[in-house]
């Protein structure tokens, strides 16, 4: 049994996560707080093994609590808030310091938000709960790598054995995702084919997440919308709240953004993005999976592998949470299993051995 320690300013909110978490078979809240100071005085008599913290409190932030506690006990975090305005941009500085996790505020205007809302702050607080703290995650790990042989064709002689010329490069991440993202994006070039991006979180997040890593890569990063067509050297992050799927194609495509009910959990989805990817690239994509919670992924990326994609999974040494990875090794959806800093080598390499030497895919701008 997990032990959740809630901490919120409002009383409504305390008592709503509060009943939300103590439903959840393998959970149970192990005090309410007010504000950081009276979590402090939680934590010195029991440890959690999570804590669900809000940003926004009198007296101490919760960023501030944040900082102090990763410096002096850390303990997993998922950030609770409300996601708008400056509340995102407070949330990207949250993860920055140490969070594991940002979940919106519960829905309560319907019963089918809540039960949705519901949903997810129960999978992202028994997540957070199995992260791992103070170890290096995106270490290279090149003596680890797995390859899985599709047993319909001969197995690869090296990582990048994927012939045809790559069109799209698809990515699916949960829990950890945020900062394994930033370690692959951060070494690609800006003429690659373009990429479609699942990260699991919520709306009203990805603007403010895609903002940020846009100014630190080379590749222009940018939440994505409705009818955009892809380009290269472009990174497309699905919108919060929403799935995104790929149409058009094989050589220009589009993104597709859709309202619908959680697929393998989620929405945004990883299955939904995969499957659409499979069914449009005919061969000619990269699928990767990254860590997280779940199986989201597994069955899409099945499907990319089973249509000609050469596929990627996050080995469990560089893994914050090996789930997703893990059910698509089990499902035969991975063909290589990489560590954290070797996956852009490997997509680069890909990229231009299925191009032609020392070609990359055009600029079709």
């Amino acid at each position: 049994m997990k032990r959740v320690l809630i901490v919120d300013d409002s009383l409504v909110v305390r008592e709503t996560l509060s009943a939300i978490v103590s439903e959840h078979p393998n959970l149970c809240v192990s005090g309410l707080a007010e504000n950081p100071f009276e979590a402090a005085r939680f934590i010195k008599s029991e440890v959690p093994d999570v804590i669900l913290l809000d940003i926004e409190m009198p007296r101490m932030d919760g960023i501030t609590f944040l900082k102090k506690l990763m410096a002096q006990k850390p303990i997993p975090v998922v950030i609770c808030s409300s996601l708008v305005g400056k509340g995102s941009r407070a949330s990207l500085e949250a993860l920055e310091a140490g969070a594991v996790e940002i979940i919106k505020k519960p829905v309560i205007s319907t019963k089918i938000y809540l039960e949705e809302s519901k949903i997810k702050i129960q999978d992202v607080v028994l997540a957070a709960s199995n992260v791992r703290l103070g170890e290096s995650r995106s270490i290279p790990n090149k003596q680890a790598i797995r390859k899985f042989p599709d047993r319909r064709r001969k197995p690869p002689s090296n990582l990048s054995s994927h012939q045809s010329k790559v069109t799209v490069i698809a990515i699916g991440a949960s829990t950890g995702g945020t900062d394994a993202l930033k370690v692959i994006l951060k070494s690609l070039p800006n003429n690659l084919p373009p990429v479609v991006i699942v990260q699991h979180m919520p709306e009203h997040f990805t603007a403010a997440f895609a903002k940020r890593l846009d100014s630190e890569c080379a590749i222009h990063v940018v939440e994505g919308e409705n009818e955009m067509e892809l380009r290269s050297g472009v990174a497309v992050i699905a919108p919060g709240n929403k799935h995104m799927c790929l149409v058009g194609g094989p050589h220009t495509y589009r993104i597709e953004i859709r309202d619908g009910p959680l697929v393998s959990r989620h929405r945004p989805s990883v299955d939904v993005l995969f499957r659409s990817v499979a069914a449009r690239s005919k061969g000619t994509a990269i699928g990767v999976v990254l860590t997280g919670m779940g199986n989201d992924g597994a069955a899409g990326l099945l499907e990319l592998r089973k249509s000609g994609a050469f596929t990627i999974g996050q080995d469990e040494v560089s893994s914050t949470v090996y789930g997703m990875s893990r059910a698509a090794v089990e499902k035969g959806a991975v063909e290589v299993e990489l560590g954290l800093n070797d996956i852009s080598g490997s997509l680069v390499e890909t990229c231009a051995n299925s191009a032609g030497k020392g070609a990359l895919a055009p600029d079709s701008r």
